[in-house]
């Protein structure tokens, strides 16, 4: 082979480098995209289009009430907050199962709820900058430490509180936020979910 011919297959495989990276980075964030949307939890307000395959009176597009639950055809009240897509899908493929036979049923998430809806994490009392964050999939305290500035001069961190309502029923789970911020413990880390308060107090002098 002479060296006009090895010049020519060396600029071909220059010219091909760029175009396979940037394939096999379109398919690494295709993977991480799909990961992403296998975990994401349901809240309220979010809009969801159900569908049921040969069955298109089951199908149907309707957002998550404030309750956390939705009601689709032949399935009067489900709990849809707190779970992914799947696993809603699933649920759904049973109930439908006692009138449909093998029902085939996918649950896509159309439209995450918006910022002020129901599903936002809000923070109240001593933080630099109460406010309500938007919730999505995998949101720790942390993270919503970070969007609010972190605790003000004031606060009680450790005696701090998240304030979680699920079936209507309102509990409270105690947060050392001040060991979190302070000392990084993150066994204080908590994972939130959709709607969650998050209460910081001030301390007493």
């Amino acid at each position: 082979m002479n060296f006009f011919k090895l010049t020519k297959i060396a600029a071909v495989f220059l010219l091909l480098a760029p175009v396979a990276a940037q394939a096999q980075n379109a398919a690494a964030g295709g993977m991480a995209g799909a990961s992403t949307a296998a975990n994401y939890l349901i809240g309220p307000g979010d809009e969801l289009e159900i569908f049921v395959w040969k069955n298109p009176d089951l199908s149907v597009t309707l957002p998550v009430r404030p309750d956390g639950r939705i009601s689709t055809p032949l399935v009067a009240d489900m709990q849809a907050q707190g779970k992914t897509p799947t696993e809603l899908a699933g649920n759904l493929r049973a109930a439908l199962g006692q009138y449909v036979q093998d029902p085939v049923v996918t649950v896509l998430v159309k439209q995450v709820a918006a910022p002020g809806s129901a599903a936002s994490i809000r923070v109240i009392g001593a933080a630099a900058t109460p406010k309500s964050v938007p919730y999505r999939a995998g949101l720790t305290v942390l993270d919503v430490l970070i969007e609010v500035g972190g605790l003000n001069t004031y606060a009680a961190g450790n005696d701090a509180q998240i304030i979680r309502t699920q079936n209507g029923t309102s509990r409270n789970i105690p947060v050392h936020l001040k060991d979190l911020m302070k000392s990084g413990d993150l066994k204080a880390n908590v994972q939130l979910m959709p709607g969650d308060v998050v209460s910081i107090p001030e301390r007493w002098f």
